[in-house]
């Protein structure tokens, strides 16, 4: 479940790249359709005027956030997600999606009709149609594009290092991952014209739904959007509001600037012409912030006052002015998670209240946002609203204050300035909270990154059963592999720029938890302050006394014949290696299985016990992408001592010039008493290769 929620934050951090460009863009629409509304400007707004071409030219190259947002999200998503060369998945992920929306304007030509298109309609309004680079297509928004360009980045993550026949080498790289995407692509945009259709009826019944739904879902949507914030599913109740089409086409943050001028021109109050309260939440981001500070510094120690405002004035501006919240709002999740639900439900309870006294507009960030969409350009006809929504904030922040103060003194949270006299006062990151909620495990990966040069350092990175496998840059980075030792690791091979970190059986964890370092997600680990490690004592366990069965049919040699010093040298545990003469390989104990490795080639087994055993079919052979090996379970299997684990093709066991040495070892070999192997001719299953005690 954790390494889920982590897939959804990067995918929420990838998804939110493009909308860095709202606010600036956002900025330049108020700040233009203010310039060119007639009632402040008279004669001036005339479009013959010098002044009316040039801020009309303003106006639309400002636009073009706002109405090309698929393509914006096609190329920030790469950006992102994709492991490798992200510039060129760019380019990948651009080209597929023109050439899926030129397949989807083909079908809908020729199909349309029988499909509940009316492809001879104009595109907009109701049709369902729009125009994409001058292409007639469906309006699949920014689900579409999202979905076009997760395809393209899971393609590329697969195939872009794809090695080809010489003969066919001009086709690698960029080329074969467009390959691959053109024909995914024709059956993709028959799945789309077919279903898109329906789903756009089914967004209209839900605009409807939520328009009907009044202050209550005005709230409801607010109180979701924040108390998911620290999971990072936030992103999926904003998204469809704020960037598609669910209560108007194209979603609020288009459709309002695009329709600003309307709506600063009409004296129509604005809830009538713009019925739509799902972008009020801003209004948390400016005036929560007012009440949480004069909480947090009325409650602080009498010495510490001085270091809670220079802590909270800042933090508080950046919330009001940008709707940047997360030094405030992680301070509640660290300290007192209490005072993030209450902190939740005000915001609902702000929203809501907004809207039910009509105010409603693009108020999802902070003051600047405010002031050039909403304020300035409509303040000539909706001024008593923006003077009615002060007064509700200001109000509302001294609610914050008084709930805020009542509950910390109450409940003596430890909030800023009510630390231990030898602490100083601080406010917390999303790191912090990560860490304190069991993101602290990713020290080790943070080690082994910087170990390994840093992030920059990094070209890619893959994992075997045992082994962080990871391209760098600059070799000449790496530290020794004392350095390494020193951190808990059991070696480190170097073959130039390639390093392998022999971490051991959770190598799976390590590696996703070196993902989320790369992705800038995990702590700094400081190296001026790496010391000596102390090497933890491991609580003894009692295996009792057993055996292990030959998980092979072959000749049993012992560990020093490995032609791999990881093994020979038993880096990863003790035991014996198999070459086999057969292919099918069973479980040498009755035990759990932990871990079977994305190349079906390595197996991990541990018993009732906490035996932990190994199997290592080949010593290279995760070169081989799988390729030779059949899986027959998976990880959380039970398994009794002779069931199949795995088949591998004759082709390997029978390959005299590359022996296909199969180690079994125990890799808490430490905690045995005696351990005795056998080696010569052994049966699968039947021939008992380890005895221990």
């Amino acid at each position: 479940m954790k390494g889920a929620m982590q897939k959804i934050q990067r995918f929420g951090g990838a998804m939110f790249t493009p909308v860095l460009l709202f606010s600036f863009a956002g900025v330049m629409v108020g700040i233009s359709t203010l310039c060119l509304t007639e009632t402040i400007f008279g004669s001036l707004v005339t479009e013959t005027s010098l002044w009316y071409r040039i801020w009309f030219m303003i106006q639309e190259g400002a636009w073009m956030v706002f109405r090309q947002m698929p393509l914006l999200f096609v190329i920030g998503l790469p950006i992102g997600l994709a492991k490798k060369q992200n510039a060129r998945c760019v380019m990948e992920a651009f080209v597929t999606y023109i050439t899926f929306n030129y397949f989807l304007s083909a079908i809908l030509k020729f199909w349309g009709s029988g499909l509940g298109v009316d492809f001879a309609a104009q595109v907009g309004g109701t049709s369902g149609l729009t125009e994409i680079c001058g292409i007639k297509t469906l309006d699949s928004g920014m689900f579409g594009a999202l979905i076009i360009s997760g395809i393209v980045v899971w393609i590329h993550n697969k195939y872009f290092d794809q090695e080809l026949p010489e003969w066919l080498g001009i086709f690698a790289g960029s080329s074969f991952v467009v390959i691959i995407a053109f024909f995914v692509m024709i059956p993709t945009a028959f799945v789309f014209a077919g279903v898109w259709p329906k789903v756009q009826a089914g967004m209209r019944m839900l605009q409807e739904f939520f328009k009907a739904s009044g202050a209550f879902g005005v709230g409801t949507y607010a109180f979701c959007e924040k108390i998911l914030l620290p999971t990072g599913l936030h992103h999926f109740i904003y998204s469809p509001f704020t960037l598609d089409s669910a209560v108007v086409p194209g979603g609020i943050a288009a459709y309002w600037p695009l329709h600003l001028h309307e709506f600063a021109s009409s004296t129509l109050p604005l809830k009538q012409l713009f019925p739509v309260g799902f972008e009020l939440y801003g209004n948390a981001k400016v005036f929560a912030p007012i009440g949480v500070t004069l909480a947090f510094y009325t409650t602080a120690k009498k010495e510490k006052k001085e270091q809670v405002l220079a802590l909270m004035i800042p933090a508080a501006l950046t919330s009001m002015l940008t709707g940047i919240t997360e030094p405030i709002e992680f301070t509640f999740l660290f300290i007192a998670p209490v005072l993030f639900l209450v902190h939740a439900l005000l915001c609902a309870c702000i929203n809501a209240t907004m809207y039910l006294l009509g105010i409603t507009g693009l108020f999802g960030n902070g003051l600047i946002e405010f002031i050039s969409l909403n304020w300035i350009p409509c303040a000539q006809n909706h001024w008593q609203t923006y003077v009615l929504q002060i007064i509700v904030g200001l109000i509302f922040s001294a609610i914050w204050f008084l709930v805020f103060r009542f509950l910390i003194l109450k409940f003596d949270f430890k909030t800023p300035g009510r630390e231990d006299d030898d602490e100083e006062a601080k406010l917390y990151t999303k790191q912090d909270y990560k860490n304190k909620k069991g993101g602290a495990d990713l020290g080790y990966a943070a080690q082994i990154l910087e170990f390994l040069g840093g992030k920059e350092n990094i070209i890619d990175v893959t994992n075997c059963a045992t082994r962080l496998r990871v391209n760098v840059k600059d070799e000449t980075l790496v530290k020794p592999e004392a350095a390494f030792k020193q951190i808990g690791a059991h070696g480190l091979s170097k073959n130039g720029s390639a390093i392998q970190v022999i971490v051991g059986l959770s190598v799976p964890k390590v590696r996703e938890q070196f993902e989320e370092c790369l992705a800038g997600n995990g702590p700094v680990f400081d190296m001026e302050a790496f010391g000596p490690a102390v090497a933890k004592e491991e609580p003894k366990l009692e295996f009792g006394e057993g055996s292990l069965y030959a998980p092979m049919t072959g000749k049993a040699v012992a560990l020093s014949e490995v032609p791999d010093d990881v093994f020979s040298q038993k880096v990863l545990g003790d035991g014996i290696a198999i070459i086999p003469n057969d292919g099918e390989v069973k479980s040498p104990v009755a035990g759990k299985v932990m871990v079977v490795s994305e190349t079906k080639h390595a197996y991990a087994l541990q018993t009732d016990t906490g035996l932990e055993i190994l199997i290592h079919i080949g010593l290279d052979t995760v070169k081989l992408n799988g390729k030779g090996f059949t899986a027959k379970v998976k990880a959380g299997d039970y398994v009794d001592q002779g069931t199949v684990l795995c088949n591998v093709d004759k082709e390997l066991y029978t390959n005299e010039k590359n022996p296909l040495y199969t180690p079994v070892l125990i890799t808490n070999v430490a905690q045995l008493k005696e351990m005795e192997t056998i080696t010569g001719n052994v049966t699968k299953g039947k021939t008992e290769i380890i005895k221990y005690k």
